[in-house]
């Protein structure tokens, strides 16, 4: 089979964000020295990079495993949890590593003095969403979370609101959100709490997908920062594909001497995009 002589390039912006590259290298240190660690919950929403880490002895668990855990130490992911889980971790004696990113810890702590002074908070997030349980857990439940505007107005709100966001919300529709309110005659205190190097990828990812014929979007299917991304690639280019790993490349997408960009989410690890373009330089 003659060979396609693609051109191919990685995003040079694509790729772990901080929270998760520090989560990944607390998890590795740990399991060089003690051969396993239980982790709560997915420790990155990309099932190949959690299938890596599981065979070096990371053990991924839900709460109620949690729950039944004594004596253990027990990774806490990047996305943060409640403070029911730190109660949880003292009263069976585990000890709780805690690789929450610091801009989560940061959100959750200007929420829970929100609450404190009994503000009326409603979240911009993804309902369920583990970094939303987080947040939500320090209302103990009480504050409002909706996906989008049309959710939010179907509740009956007060004139004074105040407005957070989950860290990878795109700002364009937090502050869309705000000025809407303000439109209808709500006091907003919008607390703008995106994450600007998730944020800012969108416009990063717009300029490099205009570069090439063809663009791999690589991403787990859990991750909803891919599902925002991968919307902003195929908006941009239409010859976008969605791959969650190098089987899924098909190599009729592609005609000989075409260029290939290849982009991810703040989820998707580097050694996977590296795989995608090796796959793709075969053909």
């Amino acid at each position: 089979m003659a060979s396609l002589a693609l051109s191919v390039r990685i995003d040079p912006n694509s790729g772990f964000c901080f929270g998760v590259i520090y989560a990944i290298q607390m998890a590795e240190d740990l399991l060089d020295e003690q051969g396993y660690l239980y982790c709560l919950g997915d420790i990155v929403h990309n099932d190949e990079e959690v299938q890596r880490l599981e065979a070096r002895g990371l053990r991924i668990i839900c709460h109620e495993r949690l729950a039944e855990l004594r004596d253990e130490a027990v990774l806490i992911r990047a996305h943060g949890e409640p403070p029911a889980t730190y109660q949880m971790a003292l009263a069976n004696n585990l000890t709780l590593i805690d690789a929450s990113c610091p801009v989560v810890l940061k959100l959750q702590n200007r929420i829970k003095a929100s609450f404190d002074r009994k503000d009326k908070i409603y979240i911009y997030g993804k309902h369920g969403h583990a970094e939303v349980v987080g947040l939500l857990g320090q209302t103990g439940g009480e504050a409002v979370v909706f996906e989008n505007l049309d959710e939010l107005l179907r509740h009956e709100l007060p004139e004074n609101i105040t407005l957070y966001s989950q860290t990878t919300k795109s700002t364009d529709s937090f502050y869309n959100i705000k000025n809407e309110l303000q439109t209808r005659g709500h006091q907003v205190n919008a607390n703008d709490t995106i994450c600007r190097q998730v944020s800012n990828r969108d416009k990063d990812l717009r300029r490099f997908a205009t570069q090439y014929d063809q663009i791999l979007f690589v991403s787990g299917t859990k991750s909803s920062n891919g599902r925002v991304l991968y919307q902003v690639c195929k908006a941009t280019n239409p010859q976008t594909h969605f791959v969650s790993n190098v089987d899924e490349i098909q190599r009729e997408w592609f005609a000989p001497g075409q260029s290939v960009g290849i982009c991810g989410a703040t989820s998707t690890p580097m050694w996977l995009m590296e795989q995608v373009r090796d796959r793709l330089l075969s053909f």
